[in-house]
């Protein structure tokens, strides 16, 4: 299965999926005017690369900014992942990083932490100078 690499660029985020090694990873920021467009291929790949059992995959969320039609993508995007482990279909963990001093993308990422029974980490970084 293919890789997917899609580059960040103003208000869309990079999409880093790597399927040998199960890294993917969303990253900088997500305001797009039509996320379902945008989101449509990610969750594409998702479903084929998820259809293949024995998996175990980690999944980095490394967001600087995302609008409220994205969070919909995402609890989308949780909400698989969760449903690949919960069947023991492979194992699953998913990272949310966030700046320190950012208390909004830290609540972000711990509300999405409530509602779902996977490994979920919130990881705290310093912004380089």
């Amino acid at each position: 299965m293919d890789n997917l690499f899609i580059k960040g660029k103003d208000e869309r985020p990079q999409v880093n999926f790597n399927a040998e090694t199960g890294v993917l990873e969303l990253s900088r920021s997500s305001y797009p005017e039509y996320t379902k467009d945008l989101y449509q291929p990610v969750m594409d790949w998702l479903d084929k690369f998820l259809g293949e059992g024995g998996k175990k995959v980690e999944f980095n969320f490394k967001m600087d900014y995302f609008n409220t039609s994205t969070s919909q993508r995402f609890q989308k995007i949780i909400k698989k992942l969760e449903d690949y482990h919960q069947k023991k279909e492979g194992e699953v963990t998913i990272n949310w990083y966030y700046e320190k001093t950012d208390i909004d993308m830290f609540e972000n990422g711990e509300d999405y932490s409530k509602d779902v029974q996977v490994t979920f980490n919130l990881i705290a970084y310093e912004m380089e100078d």
